[in-house]
């Protein structure tokens, strides 16, 4: 009963996956959140206001030109009422209403007149997801602090199979009301890179990949959570800065490395997610490179290897690598961990689109010497609150 005084305002749009909202209710309430729930009128078509408000205990509220309850001035009664504010399931087209502040309806109304923090299901086709206007509206929300929980992937309704899929309820009881983590890293120093880095071939081009930053990201604010001094040296990603971290933004990886080695002194783990270029170009040109033969040469030379050169310091921090492969997921995990001297190391599979870059889940094997555990597909940040708790355990079983 950990959240007893807390109160969650829930926001059901007209999604398939809203016949899951009474469950969701439902693992809610067993935290001992209060909860009552706003539907749009969509909505109602594929769950019962009524057996909303039996899970809930309050009336399920619809109409924001209720009269009774406007009387009372409702939505401004309900938008101060809440502590956190959870669409789910959001669908794309909520989530373009909410991007450009439109209030035609007593939900999206809620939206603009809330001080609460917003955290938003995403639950749609797998199309509609990929869309570029959706992508968009997603990036800005992003920059306004709106939480994402998902979506995750799967065969959907429609038939398609890919990404759109709301997370289970009882992920999202989790996501949105953690468990108090024990302070276990307090006083600990984490160091953590995350994202990919760009080296320039010109002043218009570079070299990158495709790591979106969001599983180092989350990384970060699951070691802030276990109570750790934590740093994030960041690649250039989309996404807003962790609240109360230390975040150094940096492109290249030389500089990327420089920005590590400045925290490395006083360092007591680091985890190095961040994609790092292997290569980069011998010269970089300084004026734009112009079209002319039908073949353009380079010569590329190798990056400096970040997590090798932290691993072989004379006094290393607990140190644990990331590998993202294609193949042999083991065999390279393994000689990744032994050649480079490491303490931990998490490996993912890449080439799977559900758990590959960009995606909202993970999956990852993590090795240590004499040791491995699975961590099944999860949400990002469930995952990395996994991944913290083990990095603590080998590290303090290891001082």
């Amino acid at each position: 009963m950990h959240f007893e005084n807390t109160h969650i305002l829930l926001g059901v749009t007209g999604g398939i996956a809203a016949y899951k909202t009474p469950d969701l209710v439902r693992k809610l309430t067993a935290k001992g959140a209060t909860v009552r729930v706003v539907l749009t009128d969509s909505a109602k078509e594929f769950v019962s206001p009524l057996a909303l408000q039996a899970v809930s205990g309050h009336p399920v509220s619809n109409d924001l030109l209720d009269k009774d309850a406007e009387a009372a001035m409702g939505h401004i009664e309900l938008a101060k009422w809440a502590d956190k504010l959870l669409i789910a399931p959001a669908t794309a087209n909520f989530i373009a209403k909410l991007t450009h502040g439109l209030a035609d309806d007593l939900l999206s109304t809620l939206c603009l007149a809330t001080d609460a923090p917003i955290y938003i299901a995403p639950a749609m086709n797998q199309q509609m997801w990929h869309a570029k206007a959706t992508q968009a509206n997603l990036t800005t929300l992003s920059q306004r602090d709106v939480t994402f929980f998902g979506p995750a992937q799967g065969e959907q309704a429609c038939g398609d199979v890919g990404p759109g899929r709301m997370l289970e309820p009882q992920d999202l009881a989790d996501l949105l009301l953690p468990q108090k983590s024990p302070l276990l890293l307090k006083g600990q120093k984490v160091t953590i890179t995350a994202g990919p880095t760009r080296e320039e071939i010109d002043p218009v081009r570079y070299i990158s990949n495709h790591s979106s930053g969001k599983m180092g990201y989350a990384l970060a604010r699951a070691a802030k959570e276990l109570g750790a001094d934590v740093t994030l040296v960041s690649g250039p990603v989309t996404l807003p800065p962790p609240a109360d971290i230390n975040t150094v933004k940096v492109n290249s990886a030389k500089q990327m490395l420089d920005a590590v080695m400045s925290t490395i002194k006083d360092c007591n783990i680091f985890i190095a997610c961040a994609a790092v270029a292997d290569y980069r170009v011998q010269q970089k040109v300084d004026q734009k490179i112009k079209k002319s033969d039908d073949e353009l040469t380079l010569t590329f030379v190798k990056n400096p290897d970040i997590l090798k050169e932290v691993a072989h310091l004379s006094s290393p921090p607990f140190t644990v690598g990331f590998a993202a492969e294609t193949q042999n997921l083991k065999e390279y995990a393994l000689g990744k961990l032994q050649r480079k001297k490491l303490n931990m190391i998490a490996a993912n599979d890449v080439s799977d689109s559900k758990i590959g870059f960009n995606s909202e889940q993970n999956a990852l094997t993590v090795f240590w010497p004499k040791g491995e555990l699975k961590l099944e597909v999860a949400d990002k940040q469930l995952l990395a609150k996994k991944l913290m708790l083990l990095v603590e355990q080998r590290y303090t079983e290891q001082k």
